[in-house]
């Protein structure tokens, strides 16, 4: 369903300020492979997200998903064939506009407008449901502006938006990282329960390791710009955070550095 081909990214190049964010990455996802990224800081997990959502352009290499190279088309017409989340809660959703509006404009992702009702009755309903499975009473809220609810509610609605569609690829960008504990973990649940729902191809980005071993089918662990450890399967699900750590030093030959992901 995605395939990297010796990406290569780097940022400020020729300067003093010159960064390496993608060294010759190569990764491929089977359809319906659930992959959580686990890295140090600095080690290209966001820069990757962010070379297949389009956002920067690769200095060489390829990005194919579902058979289409997609390596030059823009951001916005990679809309079409991926949903994401983003860490921040108010990045993903139109604040000044009501949630069943919010719902309509990522349901029309990818169609052509025109000029008639912008919801329609059975949309409503269809909207209605689809908030019943969060389980935070939002289908009660329908034309409550997004910018008044909490920032676990914004990622909730965000998380939805970006799999209604049923995206060919589902992109998760540390989006529990501004969260507490008991909102993330409930996020969480969401993503796991939307992903098989749907049986969609995803890969999440995390700061926290016992995250990554405990969600999806299949780990990779970056640094320097490229992948160091792949584990899937019965290997994944024996893991340990103490397990990732030796293994991060014994290949990288260096401790992990990451307060974050150690704190978690």
């Amino acid at each position: 369903m995605l395939e990297l081909k010796n990406i290569c990214k780097t940022f400020n190049a020729g300067t003093v300020n010159e960064k390496k964010a993608l060294n010759n990455l190569s990764l491929t996802l089977n359809d319906g492979d659930f992959v959580t990224v686990i890295g140090g800081n600095g080690a290209g997990k966001s820069t990757m997200l962010n070379m297949i959502a389009g956002v920067y352009p690769v200095d060489s290499g390829s990005i194919t998903i579902d058979g289409e190279d997609i390596t030059a088309l823009p951001e916005h017409k990679r809309a079409t064939y991926m949903g994401r989340v983003f860490q921040d809660p108010m990045t993903g959703t139109a604040a000044d506009m009501w949630i069943e509006e919010n719902l309509a404009i990522a349901h029309r992702r990818g169609q052509k407008r025109s000029l008639r009702w912008a919801i329609t009755k059975s949309e409503r309903v269809e909207y209605r449901e689809m908030l019943k499975q969060l389980d935070l009473g939002l289908e009660n809220r329908m034309t409550t502006k997004v910018g008044l609810l909490s920032g676990g509610q914004r990622q909730a609605i965000t998380l939805l938006m970006a799999t209604m569609n049923h995206p060919k690829l589902l992109l998760l960008d540390e989006h529990t990282a501004a969260l507490d504990p008991k909102t993330a973990a409930n996020v969480l649940k969401l993503s796991d329960k939307f992903i098989a729902e749907g049986n969609l191809t995803a890969l999440m980005v995390t700061h926290n390791m016992k995250d990554a071993i405990a969600h999806g089918n299949r780990l990779i662990m970056m640094n320097n710009g490229q992948i160091i450890l792949d584990i899937s399967g019965e290997d994944k699900k024996k893991l340990q955070v103490e397990d990732l750590l030796a293994e991060f030093a014994r290949i990288s030959g260096t401790e992990f550095a990451n307060d974050r992901a150690l704190l978690n």
